[in-house]
């Protein structure tokens, strides 16, 4: 027994010194040198090496013209031609260079370059760590890596993952765009750049601000997810999380979308748009909104889709699904709506409804026209089944006028002087000036003109086949009070901005909202690049 406890003692000393001596720093080994002698004036306790000097420590090699070896410190000072081999991943060259056997850290300086297969660093001062296979330098340093060249004031390249790391200013520069930021992370290999805080992407076809992005030098595809923005000649375009395509020159962008327009005084807005700079054209959706400055005010277009077209001067903008649009003299509702700025006609397709002033406008085919040269509102032509129809506004009775069709002529964003085409039929409640009923004007005739001051009715007219009469309320039946075809729909009217959005759309908005802010992750738009970039944040920023 007692033999056996000798033995298991003996093995566990043997392994110790066994550990000991493995993890003990291996010496630097001196494999050519031309000459050796000590420099006892200079350093009479190291070895002078000259000539073809070449040294390997635990799988790097260093070459140089001159060397102290010190070597109870384990410690080596070259001089001249030096170069530092780490396999076929890192070459070290400088004039002048040091390191060290014990802690496996290596200092270079003048006209310092460290190449890998991807990349070129040049810079004054160069140190790297072997223990944790990092290369740093606080000097103004050049960085070539094909066809994109980084300069920073300091930097970290991680040999292992051949990324590079820039605190400082840093800017990336290739022959399409600039690149400028205070914290760049760089993949070599890939050409994958991560931006944290602020920074700017600059070329000649726009500008783009980021304070969280990803872009690949070598596709050109970028995601940006932080108060981000794409500036273009004349559009802006936010959102909260930005996707960019420089090759097809094409960006969308996901949750509170904004997209100006400076030259059309104009601004987008949505939770979804693609944007397609080459063919200048435009899509937005998810609670898409349309806001363009006209005649002193603002014109609001809502509908389920909004597509803008053409370039300056011939933009169609086009709307679809259950469109809502409001004006302060006017609103409106339709199936969709085609504008083009070219002739300045403005369609209302599908059911359109019109409230300017006190009047509501209905009919199958409805134009609104505008003067190309001072863009206001000049005209409104509406096409078959034509209505127009006011509330009498101190009884309960309702003012109509039906026909064929109906030319308007606006003054002042109003309608100030209407023709009613074609089997026109009026019923109107005629008041003095004192407001009082003096009776009701039932009539039918070949065409009606009706003239507005400050949205009431100043004078009616009626034209060829005149037909009717005007009757003292008592003697018109409240069945006779009605044109065929009357649907007053106040209760649908706009009344502002806001009421572009239907209730249901805003309850729609409320649970999505509610989602995003549960579950911020996973209501991220599901690209291959924006996981990627998710990913990257929390393993390897050390931001």
């Amino acid at each position: 027994m007692k033999k056996s406890l000798n033995f298991i003692i003996y093995c566990l000393a043997f392994l110790c010194a066994n550990l000991v001596l493995a993890q003990a720093p291996k010496k630097i080994h001196i494999e050519q040198s031309d000459f050796a002698d000590v420099d006892k004036d200079k350093f009479p306790d190291a070895l002078l090496l000259t000539g073809n000097v070449r040294v390997s420590h635990d799988g790097v090699i260093l070459t140089c013209n001159k060397a102290y070896f010190f070597q109870k410190e384990n410690y080596l000072k070259a001089f001249g031609n030096v170069q530092l081999v780490q396999g076929d991943t890192l070459y070290l060259n400088s004039n002048y260079a040091e390191y060290s056997g014990e802690l496996k850290k290596a200092f270079a300086t003048g006209n310092a370059v460290m190449s890998s297969p991807d990349a070129t660093l040049a810079t004054d001062t160069i140190n790297f760590d072997r223990n944790i296979q990092e290369v740093y330098y606080n000097t103004n340093g050049t960085i070539v890596n094909k066809d994109n060249t980084l300069k920073s004031k300091s930097g970290r390249y991680y040999v292992t993952q051949k990324k590079f790391q820039f605190l400082t200013a840093v800017t990336l520069t290739n022959k399409t765009y600039e690149i400028k930021s205070n914290h760049l992370d760089y993949f070599s290999n890939s050409g994958h750049s991560y931006l944290f805080g602020p920074s700017t992407i600059t070329s000649k076809t726009n500008y783009i601000y980021t304070e969280k992005g990803f872009y690949d030098t070598k596709k050109n595809l970028a995601h940006f997810i932080d108060k981000s923005y794409i500036k273009y000649d004349d559009r802006v375009i936010k959102g909260d999380s930005l996707y960019y395509d420089r090759n097809k020159e094409f960006a969308s962008a996901t949750r509170n979308v904004k997209i100006t327009d400076s030259i059309n005084r104009g601004v987008i807005r949505g939770h979804y748009a693609e944007l397609y700079k080459k063919k200048d054209s435009m899509f937005v959706t998810k609670r898409a909104l349309a806001v363009n400055f006209v005649d002193n005010d603002s014109v609001y277009i809502h509908g389920k889709k909004l597509m803008v077209t053409g370039k300056e001067g011939d933009r169609i903008i086009r709307a679809f699904n259950n469109v809502r649009f409001y004006k302060t003299d006017m609103s409106g509702k339709c199936d969709s709506i085609h504008s083009s700025s070219k002739i300045g006609l403005t369609k209302l397709i599908g059911s359109p409804i019109l409230w300017n002033g006190e009047n509501q406008i209905t009919g199958d085919v409805m134009h609104l026209i505008g003067d190309k040269k001072t863009q206001k509102l000049d005209s409104l032509k509406v096409l078959n089944n034509t209505f127009l129809v006011s509330k009498d506004t101190l009884g309960t009775g309702f003012n109509q006028t039906k026909g064929q069709n109906l030319f308007g002529k606006f003054q002042e964003g109003k309608l100030h002087d209407v023709d009613i085409i074609k089997n026109a039929e009026v019923i109107y409640y005629m008041r003095n000036d004192a407001k009082e009923l003096i009776g009701i004007n039932k009539n039918v005739s070949s065409r009606i003109n009706i003239l507005f001051d400050k949205n009431t009715v100043e004078t009616i007219t009626f034209f060829k086949q005149v037909d009717g009469d005007i009757y003292p309320e008592a003697e018109l039946p409240e069945n006779a009070r009605t044109l065929r075809g009357l649907k007053w729909r106040g209760d649908e009217r706009i009344k502002s901005k806001d009421d572009v959005f239907s209730k249901e759309e805003d309850a729609e908005e409320l649970k999505v909202i509610e989602a995003t802010t549960k579950d911020k992750a996973k209501k991220a738009v599901p690209m291959k690049i924006r996981k990627e970039t998710l990913n990257y944040d929390k393993k390897n920023s050390k931001k």
